[in-house]
């Protein structure tokens, strides 16, 4: 308690000006590291499912839910990610918002589990793909803030996975095995965020001050 009050008394000095750190910034660091590691566990085990116990029914369908939670856990994540460009934090909650509407109205469109559906027909990433460019946007903004090893495979990998098995050219093993290094480095890297100093991830605010006065300059002059 005394350290984080300190801490928020702090003054730093950014690229246009001094500013200090509160307990809601520092709030929605946590907040963000929490949706990424519930976002983490949920892939990680539908994917422990879909490699491992493909033939059990019951599980299969439980990576719908599992999906689920992890769509609300990168939401959570996109709600109190900083990010400088507003227009790229909108866009990125934009397609994580298509993309969970497009696997809602999949589920209640088809028959069998939504992963076999994915895997029968790849023409649903089309929908569904949406949430992954999202959490992409993420690897790549700490992949460039953070020169992060694992976000720097992540950023490449993810495309490949999914527009390999749009486009029919991966083998399955192949397939498999990216998925795999997905589940592997992505709980890698919600791990490393936990542990992370919390200050780095709220940005240089000077920076966030000095951009949202120039979109009411030009509001107002427009």
């Amino acid at each position: 308690m005394d350290s984080a009050a300190n801490e928020a008394t702090v003054i730093y000095s950014g690229q246009f000006g001094d500013y200090t750190i509160t307990a809601g910034d520092r709030r929605g660091v946590v907040l963000y590291r929490a949706g990424l590691m519930v976002a983490a566990l949920a892939f990680a085990a539908g994917t422990a499912i879909a490699l491992f116990s493909p033939q059990n029914p019951t599980l299969v369908q439980a990576i719908s839910a599992l999906y689920t939670v992890f769509w609300l856990g990168l939401g959570l994540s996109l709600a109190t990610i900083h990010i400088y460009l507003v227009p790229l934090h909108r866009l990125l909650q934009a397609v994580w918002l298509v993309g969970g509407v497009a696997s809602l109205v999949l589920s209640h469109g088809i028959d069998g589990p939504l992963a076999q559906t994915v895997m029968a027909t790849p023409a649903v990433l089309w929908g569904v793909g949406f949430t992954f460019v999202a959490l992409t946007g993420i690897f790549f903004k700490e992949a460039f803030c953070f020169d992060r090893l694992e976000t720097k495979l992540l950023t490449p990998l993810v495309p490949l996975l999914l527009l390999g098995h749009l486009a029919g050219w991966l083998p399955l093993g192949v397939e498999q095995g990216l998925l795999a290094a997905w589940a592997g480095l992505f709980l890698v890297f919600a791990g490393r965020k936990v542990v992370q100093p919390i200050v780095p991830d709220i940005g240089d605010k000077s920076v966030f001050a000095y951009l949202k006065q120039q979109r009411s300059t030009a509001q107002s002059s427009s």
